[in-house]
């Protein structure tokens, strides 16, 4: 699978997706005993640390976090800052939302993206799953995570955890993703032939802020359903510099589950048809974060893919 789909790579463009996963590795995976009970919501209170931190921003872009450091938790505490009037989230939804992580030494944001977490997924750790669990959807949360149930006696370098450092988490728990019709300056699209790389021509226009979707062509095979392993081809351009930065064209087509990739392009897979070809519209904040910096290039920007759909299947069950 190409880089840029990809919500864990490269490195820094790591989205929380691949950053919340415990997984079967070595270090501080959920306890199944206290995941397993899927009725159930974790046994998580506030306390005054996660009562301790000042949290300011609009709801659904990177938030500041401030509190006293250094910051050292021995328990997982989470506090809802901002309750929302939505449904409130049940083990196996897949919950929209926007991971902020904070350095409790120093304070500093350590990631801000957009990540789709199944409430309940053991392969979550489980500092994640605190934020989104048993919460209106419409919430904000923060959880102050010790070491032992987040990174543990390893750290993150790649984030710049240090071994055995407390995160501080603040999570936006959003609506589901759904995109809107696409009918107002829509990409012209030519095909290539023959496997060439087809060519996307943008409006002269600023980018939408909306999220939107055009079927182009409606397959008329099997539907995708949240969680199937898609094979594809896609070509993917940034608005905001005309660029392509991205695409499967010219070689093997691309396979993926709808988890695995940035949220707007997870959702406009999700009930799409084998065969269907399409465009979509993605703004930043589905898409790689609205901060943009040298490690995470296409943060702030919005994002055309236009995706031929060539196959689904229902995802394997994962090795433990």
């Amino acid at each position: 699978m190409n880089r840029a789909l990809r919500r864990a790579a490269p490195l820094a463009l790591a989205s929380a997706a691949a950053l919340l996963l415990a997984g079967c590795a070595a270090g501080s995976a959920p306890d199944a005993s206290e995941t397993a009970a899927a009725a159930d919501c974790m046994d998580v209170s506030s306390g005054s640390l996660s009562d301790g931190v000042t949290v300011e921003g609009d709801f659904g872009v990177p938030p500041t976090a401030t509190f006293a450091t250094p910051l050292q938790a021995d328990e997982l505490q989470r506090t809802v800052v901002t309750e929302g009037d939505g449904e409130v989230t049940a083990a196996g939804d897949r919950v929209n939302a926007i991971v902020s992580a904070f350095s409790g030494t120093s304070g500093q944001q350590l990631f801000s993206q957009p990540a789709t977490i199944t409430a309940g997924d053991e392969s979550v750790f489980q500092a994640f799953l605190a934020g989104i669990d048993c919460v209106p959807t419409g919430s904000r949360t923060v959880t102050v995570a010790p070491a032992d149930t987040l990174y543990g006696d390893q750290g993150n370098e790649t984030i710049g955890v240090a071994p055995g450092e407390t995160v501080v988490i603040v999570v936006d728990v959003q609506e589901p993703l759904e995109p809107a019709k696409w009918t107002e300056d829509v990409p012209e699209v030519k095909f290539g032939a023959d496997g060439e790389a087809p060519t996307v021509t943008l409006p002269d226009t600023a980018p939408p802020a909306e999220y939107q979707l055009k079927v182009l062509e409606e397959g008329d095979g099997d539907e995708v359903q949240a969680g199937d392993t898609v094979t594809l081809h896609y070509q993917g351009t940034s608005w905001d510099t005309g660029e392509v930065f991205d695409q499967s064209y010219g070689g093997d087509p691309a396979q993926f589950s709808t988890d695995d990739v940035i949220q707007g392009f997870g959702a406009a897979l999700i009930g799409q048809k084998v065969g269907t070809k399409l465009i979509v519209t993605i703004p930043p904040q589905y898409a790689y974060g609205t901060e943009k910096s040298d490690q995470n290039p296409l943060g702030g920007q919005t994002l055309v893919f236009l995706v031929e759909i060539q196959d689904t299947a229902a995802a394997a069950p994962a090795a433990g």
